[in-house]
């Protein structure tokens, strides 16, 4: 299942990334050209991506008091541009993940209710043929058995040598010719 799932799952997402790249870049494009969303939106996060970037690259070079330029203006519009529509397109795709996982906690879910529902319906159908099978002992041991039977015709067949000794022969032996 897993196996069969996955290719699909990679394809979709391939795919969302592809339709959000034009997104991506309509947003980039918004963001050149009005004002508002350069300054406030664009700007600071470049500023902090280089801020953090170089001072990365000086600790590993050794260079630790050093002070950090910012970025020029149309710089960092370029590059906070670029830093939202990565973000859109990393947000777009993190959103068809947790998407995938709630579907499938779902049909994960949906089936354990069927399979509980199935073995209650086996257990209550186990305890309709155990009552069954108690009535139909209860109702054996209460019958009679061959054995029995065979024990009350010895003893009638016993009763009647008896009655036809002390009675008359000939009333006996029409009575066992019927027999």
């Amino acid at each position: 299942m897993v196996v069969g799932a996955f290719p699909m799952a990679k394809l979709l997402y391939l795919g969302i990334r592809q339709v959000s790249k034009p997104l991506a870049n309509r947003i980039k494009e918004a963001a050149r050209r009005s004002e508002f969303f350069k300054t406030y939106i664009c700007l600071p996060p470049a500023q902090l991506y280089h801020w953090v970037e170089m001072r990365t690259k000086m600790r590993i070079m050794g260079f630790r008091g050093s002070a950090i330029k910012p970025l020029n203006e149309e710089a960092a519009a370029e590059l906070g541009a670029e830093l939202l529509g990565e973000a859109t397109i990393f947000i777009v795709g993190g959103g068809c993940l947790v998407l995938e996982y709630w579907r499938h906690q779902t049909q994960q879910r949906n089936k354990e209710e069927e399979q509980r529902a199935a073995w209650n319906a086996l257990q209550d159908e186990v305890g309709r043929l155990a009552l069954a099978l108690e009535t139909l002992q209860a109702q054996a041991q209460a019958t009679p058995s061959l054995s029995a039977l065979e024990e009350l015709r010895a003893e009638l067949q016993e009763m009647r040598a008896q009655v036809c000794n002390t009675h008359s022969a000939p009333k006996c032996q029409a009575a066992s010719s019927k027999k």
